[in-house]
């Protein structure tokens, strides 16, 4: 069952790649969706997939690259959507 969530990272998270390892990552555990830097600083991500990799996912972004400094994950639900693969946007 397909199950989509959307979060919203605060935190040093920009300027430092996290987009870019935020999708190796989701395309490693093979989920899709998108993320993208928000004006205000924060990194907003929609991963739509299997809910245990999903979960697997939120941990990662808690931890991010290393040189990111998260503070703070926000995961709501989000309605389900389709997408071909993970995207930078």
């Amino acid at each position: 069952m397909t199950v989509c969530r959307r979060y919203r990272v605060s935190g040093r998270v920009q300027g430092v790649g996290y987009r870019f390892a935020a999708c190796a990552e989701a395309q490693r555990l093979g989920i899709t969706g998108w993320v993208r830097n928000l004006p205000d600083g924060d990194v907003e991500a929609l991963a739509c997939g299997d809910a245990d990799r999903l979960l697997a996912f939120g941990e990662w972004l808690r931890r991010g690259p290393r040189a990111a400094r998260v503070t703070a994950v926000r995961a709501t639900d989000a309605a389900p959507q389709e997408f071909h693969e993970f995207a930078v946007r």
